[in-house]
């Protein structure tokens, strides 16, 4: 969480400038950090995921509907494993992710362990 701004930050006035805008911002707990571009390991490869452009409904189907066409679109999605790991990793229990379903990472996760 972050509380104030430091007050020797200086925010750009152009347009240009203001784009990729660098702030220092100091944390309610620890250190002086410095803000520039997303992070990629965080969720930026969300951006690229082909999800993001189809129907979300696809993604989340009705129990027993299909998942065909959701999986198609995963298929060729260049960031199915960041997905995937992303599901892995927070214990998704719905929906489409990396190209399977709920019960595929579950079944993955078991065989994992």
């Amino acid at each position: 969480m972050w509380n104030i701004l430091e007050s020797d930050v200086e925010f750009p006035t152009d347009a240009e400038s203001a784009v990729a805008p660098v702030a220092r911002v100091l944390p309610l707990f620890g250190e002086l950090y410095e803000l520039t571009e997303p992070d990629e390991s965080l969720l930026g490869w969300q951006e690229r995921a082909l999800c993001a452009q189809t129907d979300p409904e696809a993604f989340f189907p009705e129990k027993g509907g299909s998942t065909r066409e959701a999986k198609k679109v995963c298929s060729g999605c260049e960031v199915r494993a960041e997905c995937l790991d992303y599901a892995l990793e927070n214990d998704e229990r719905f929906g489409i992710w990396g190209g399977l379903s709920e019960r595929e990472r579950r079944k993955l996760k078991r065989r994992a362990v």
